[in-house]
């Protein structure tokens, strides 16, 4: 078993990663009958989505000797209704750093193969990028 859930009441629950005995909570949105006070369900699938990226492009940093410490991903999701479900993620995953345009392309070919991105329904339209930090040159 990887995780136990516990409904706590008022549309909220409380998750355990059994393994690290981790928990978070999730909440129902406010658009949903719920308080928004937490990630809610949808919520932490968009941001797993994130999450697994930037662990495959740690393992491929790390491969390649070089650092991505520090960056960062901005995560969108959008809703549909008639069933209610994602329809759409947005992420914008910006590096603090530049590096040479070949490690470029392998971390983000590398992200786009992440576990959680092949797990979502072809029907959630993803739209992924990639930006990196200039060096200002001396000129």
């Amino acid at each position: 078993m990887t995780s136990k859930v516990t409904y706590l009441g008022e549309l909220r629950t409380q998750c355990e990663h059994l393994q690290s005995k981790d928990t978070f909570i999730t909440d129902a949105p406010v658009d949903n009958q719920g308080k928004g006070e937490a990630f809610s369900p949808t919520d932490t699938v968009a941001t797993a989505l994130a999450s697994c990226m930037f662990t495959i492009i740690g393992i491929k940093a790390r491969d390649l000797g070089i650092k991505v410490e520090g960056a960062v991903a901005e995560v969108t999701k959008t809703m549909a209704a008639d069933p209610r479900r994602i329809s759409g993620i947005k992420v914008v995953i910006s590096f603090p750093a530049s590096y040479e345009e070949k490690h470029q392309k392998i971390l983000e070919r590398a992200a786009k193969t992440c576990p959680v991105l092949y797990s979502l329904h072809p029907d959630i339209v993803l739209d992924i990028s990639f930006h990196y930090k200039h060096e200002k040159s001396d000129s």
